[in-house]
């Protein structure tokens, strides 16, 4: 059970509920049994006491003799009651009772009241009620005779209930205890099992399964959620299917616009070789609308080239064809055959073997180099190392570099950092069909600045199987 979970905090809350309405109920029940309990002891002790002092009368003549206090003790006292009597002094009975009374009693007993208290003797709890004696005198009137008369007994009876009261009750709010626990459980998978197909739904569904439904059940809140998780699934698997419909649709398009392009093409390139070797003779406008035909001509063959393979990524065509080569020279080779080699500082060791296409590696160089020539400023490096069971191939340039806002974006197609290169020699495809030969090799390609300025990418590739 996770600690601070909903589950944890729904059985908290039934266990914190439970506990304390059976500590309230049960603790006023208790209270309030416990305060009867001993009224009605109080009551009728009291009653005994007024009961027995009532057939003492009449008390014969003041001041009472030693005889008739002793009558009167003996008409008091009983089994289970032990007696006092006092008067100016004289004390006749349980006189282990006129140690423990009260000021307070004896004060309110000699003021006429039917008075009580509860002391401890020992380890026992007893219950004391006095009251005073009267006598008639002729016309009615009550005199005070000066006796007071005390009984006792014993509260061990009515501690036993109490106390037996109180087991009750922990027995009671036990009991609620692990009535609430089991609830709570109940109350916990009722809720949470709704909750939990919600969750794993919204992951399933992030992770991109669209048809993904959760059932509905019953009509409450839950079922509403439910339902309404599965109509936005099902809008959202409209939509997205209706947006990879449109994508493909477009990447379709490319790469039937790109195949047909190549005829006319074919021709044009044909035609702008011919006009290429007599541009020399031409002059004026006519020389330079040469030129600017041979060199859209040739931007457009690149641009052409590079959308069918970008169409071949899209269509999941593209295959490696690998074999075991020295890196180093497929590098060198793409270099000289572009004629970069002395506009690049190369760090390029002998004997490093892999099993890579040389085709795509070749593509992959070029991209880069060509991108740092025309982009950064020179020199432009390219370094060539090995990281265990990697190949690691960094080009740098020392140009102002990629701004925050471009690195993000450097590898998305038809990108171009500086908007005011839109019309420059590049397609804006060369580095995202760099980025795609890397994933094809199971390796990456990432770009970044360097420390001293300038562009850096560094592109990570696999050996494979090698043997040198």
């Amino acid at each position: 059970m996770k600690f601070g979970g909903l589950r944890t905090r729904l059985l908290l809350a039934f266990s914190l509920l439970v506990v304390v309405t059976a500590v309230m109920v049960a603790g006023g029940t208790y209270v309030l049994s416990r305060t009867v309990i001993l009224q009605q002891s109080q009551d009728a002790t009291a009653r005994l006491l007024v009961d027995k002092v009532s057939a003492l009368y009449p008390l014969g003549p003041l001041p009472p003799s030693d005889g008739t206090l002793d009558r009167i003790n003996g008409e008091l006292s009983a089994r289970d009651l032990g007696a006092l009597v006092l008067y100016e002094g004289k004390a006749t009975g349980n006189m282990q009772l006129e140690s423990v009374l009260s000021t307070e009693l004896r004060d309110a007993v000699r003021a006429g009241e039917v008075a009580w208290q509860r002391v401890l003797v020992g380890d026992a709890p007893i219950l004391v009620v006095g009251t005073r004696l009267d006598v008639v005198l002729p016309g009615g009137r009550a005199q005070a005779s000066g006796i007071e008369t005390y009984i006792s007994r014993s509260m061990l009876p009515e501690q036993e209930s109490i106390g037996e009261l109180a087991t009750r009750a922990w027995l009671i709010g036990g009991v609620a205890l692990l009535f609430a626990v089991a609830l709570a459980l109940l109350a916990a998978r009722g809720v949470l099992r709704p909750v939990r197909e919600l969750g794993d739904a919204a992951r399933w569904l992030g992770k991109g399964y669209l048809r993904t439904r959760i059932s509905v059940r019953g009509s409450d809140e839950l079922a509403g959620v439910a339902t309404t998780f599965n109509e936005t699934a099902e809008a959202l698997e409209r939509h997205v299917g209706e947006l990879k419909r449109m994508e493909a649709d477009a990447r379709r398009f490319v790469a039937d616009v790109s195949h047909e392009l190549r005829t006319p093409l074919a021709a044009m390139t044909a035609f702008a070789d011919v006009l290429e070797q007599e541009a020399p003779k031409l002059s004026g406008d006519a020389a330079l609308a040469a030129r600017m035909t041979i060199e859209e001509t040739h931007n457009l063959t690149g641009l052409v080239n590079d959308l069918i393979e970008v169409s071949r990524f899209d269509a999941g065509a593209a295959a490696l064809a690998t074999e075991e080569v020295d890196v180093a020279e497929v590098v060198t080779a793409s270099l000289r055959i572009r004629g970069w080699t002395g506009e690049v500082e190369g760090e390029l060791p002998d004997g490093v073997f892999a099993r890579l296409d040389p085709r795509r590696v070749d593509v992959i160089v070029a991209n880069l180099v060509g991108n740092a020539l025309r982009n950064g400023a020179k020199p432009v490096s390219l370094r060539l190392a090995e990281a265990g069971e990697w190949l690691v191939l960094e080009v740098a340039d020392r140009g102002p570099g990629l701004s925050s806002e471009a690195l993000p974006q450097v590898f998305d197609r038809f990108y171009k950092a500086d908007t005011a290169r839109a019309r420059s020699g590049g397609s804006g495809l060369g580095l995202a069909i760099a980025w795609e030969n890397a994933r094809l090799h199971d390796g990456t390609l990432v770009a970044a600045n360097g420390p001293e300025g300038g562009a850096v990418f560094t592109l990570r590739l696999p050996r494979g199987v090698v043997t040198a």
